[in-house]
């Protein structure tokens, strides 16, 4: 449980802080399940073509979905905060190079 939902690095004092701090994390771990429960599986696992080592039909794991909605979340704000008037084809080049240094 404390891998997958990432529940074990948390160090609190106090009992209620605990139960706290595993209650944010089953929560993330829900939400981010939540969210990539009706998308495609491919899009979810897009970052695997820079490592040919790893099997892109292997199903989607909960890092994949948990960095493909970060990577989601970035890219709209990326594109809500450029610049307006430039084209396009620039706009998505300059948020895709951003996407790959931040991902």
């Amino acid at each position: 449980m404390k891998e997958i939902v990432g529940a074990g690095p948390q160090q609190t004092r106090f009992h209620w802080a605990n139960v706290g701090a595993f209650h944010v994390c089953l929560w993330t771990f829900t939400t981010t399940e939540g969210w990539a429960w009706h998308r495609d599986g491919d899009r979810l696992t897009d970052h695997r073509e820079q490592s040919p080592w790893d099997d892109r039909a292997r199903r989607p794991s909960h890092a994949d979905k948990r960095r493909a909605w970060r990577r989601e979340i970035l890219g709209n704000e990326i594109l809500a905060a450029l610049r307006t008037g430039a084209d396009e084809q620039e706009i998505h080049a300059l948020a895709e190079r951003l996407l790959d240094l931040a991902a």
